[in-house]
């Protein structure tokens, strides 16, 4: 039983260093959970664990969380990497490398919000590619009913209005 949780744990790590950007809780679920490697209770006590042995580094927000392969979990999975299946780790190469657009898209795009001390609610819309930011967006409203709204809306509508704000400033 310990051997098939540290598989999972593996499997995280395998798929975060694949990757050139962070895998959100729902894509790495995607993998695991599709090809009935384990349950989702399962998956997020081996998430939970590689974060609290600083194996994956944590990126929350109000709708997602965001997984970053720390250093100390590249060295672990460099070296660990063969107790993984040739046939699994096949599989997660065809499923990112099939995903691999969709993935990076909505790792890209980020939204936030939180009160302020002017008891307002900022509200951060970001798109970062390669680590770095293509539009850093902070808005202040009044109530968190709108901060969600633009959250919400950001995520759906990002590619949009970022070609419109470019074509309104050229």
């Amino acid at each position: 039983m310990a051997e098939t949780f540290t598989l999972y744990k593996l499997i995280i790590l395998y798929m975060l260093k694949k990757v050139d950007f962070p895998l959100t809780t729902s894509q790495i679920s995607e993998f695991v959970l599709d090809k009935g490697y384990t349950s989702y209770f399962k998956l997020q006590e081996a998430l939970s664990e590689l974060a609290r042995a600083d194996l994956i580094r944590t990126e929350a927000t109000h709708n997602r969380t965001l997984y970053h392969l720390t250093e100390n979990g590249m060295e672990t999975i460099h070296f660990f990497s063969r107790k993984i299946s040739a046939a699994i780790r096949k599989d997660i190469d065809d499923f990112l490398r099939e995903k691999q657009y969709d993935l990076k898209e909505e790792a890209a795009v980020k939204s936030d919000y939180y009160l302020n001390t002017n008891k307002e609610y900022e509200v951060r819309c970001q798109i970062v590619e390669n680590g770095s930011g293509l539009i850093d967006l902070k808005l202040t409203v009044p109530t968190e009913k709108e901060a969600e709204a633009i959250v919400n809306h950001w995520n759906l509508k990002n590619q949009e209005l970022y070609a419109m704000i470019l074509a309104h400033l050229l």
